[in-house]
């Protein structure tokens, strides 16, 4: 059955369309990494799937059978997707503890006890426990993205949302993410992508899909999208990429 099923999907800003009739469905447990060139409409497709953008009525989006549409269904979708944002997006106010107790606390009504004790074993895991009591400033760049995936983690999401969680830090922290991201890939829970990093996408992805101009050009597995491309305009996107 699909985790995340999408019929139609079109996307305007005014009169510019920024999705077109896009059709997809994401397995349980599938890592989709979704690739394309800037403004092809990547971030705003898995923005749409918790609705963070409001899309074309003609469309229809569901999640575990959920459809994503205004009202008490939303906030069950919400309560099943977890996601990571390019900037991270954490509460300054807040310790990192505090940041990661925060969802199950407010949306589940989770002890404080019962939330800390979740969130200590969530920091372990993504390799920052030592970091618990501090404030996201003092972080790197590469920890706090880590703070994020634990607390997306904390609601013990079925579908799991990055987008472009790496292209905001220095390069020699990219690889502590992208390490705690391969390892989650290994549990089941579904992932979808939104990355530049190819050698991650060819690792670790079931799938890998191009986007251009709004639209689906291509998708398959990454030797097949990423190694001998069918379409021309994915051919020119990894000529660009990979020749950079």
């Amino acid at each position: 059955m699909s985790t995340v099923s999408i019929r139609a999907l079109n996307k305007f800003y005014g009169t510019f369309q920024a999705l077109r009739g896009i059709d997809l469905e994401i397995a349980k447990g599938e890592v989709v990494c979704v690739i394309g060139p800037s403004g092809s409409g990547k971030s705003t497709l898995i923005r749409c799937i918790n609705r963070l953008e409001e899309f074309s009525r003609d469309s229809a989006i569901l999640v575990d059978g959920i459809p994503v549409v205004a009202g008490r269904s939303l906030a069950k979708v919400r309560a099943e997707v977890g996601m990571v944002f390019q900037n991270f997006n954490l509460f300054p106010h807040l310790t990192v503890r505090e940041n990661v107790m925060l969802a199950p606390r407010r949306v589940r009504g989770t002890s404080r006890a019962e939330a800390a004790n979740h969130a200590n074993a969530l920091l372990a895991r993504v390799g920052i426990a030592e970091q618990a009591d501090k404030y996201p400033e003092k972080l790197s760049g590469g920890q706090q993205q880590r703070v994020a995936i634990a607390r997306a983690l904390a609601m013990e999401p079925q579908v799991l949302l990055f987008d472009e969680p790496t292209s905001a830090l220095d390069p020699e922290m990219v690889g502590e993410v992208l390490d705690v991201m391969k390892a989650l890939a290994g549990t089941g829970v579904t992932m979808i992508v939104v990355t530049h990093e190819m050698g991650f996408a060819r690792q670790v992805a079931d799938r890998v899909i191009f986007m251009d101009g709004g639209e689906v050009i291509e998708t398959g597995p990454p030797e097949q999208v990423l190694g001998a491309p069918r379409e021309q305009r994915t051919q020119n996107f990894l000529s660009a990429v990979l020749n950079h």
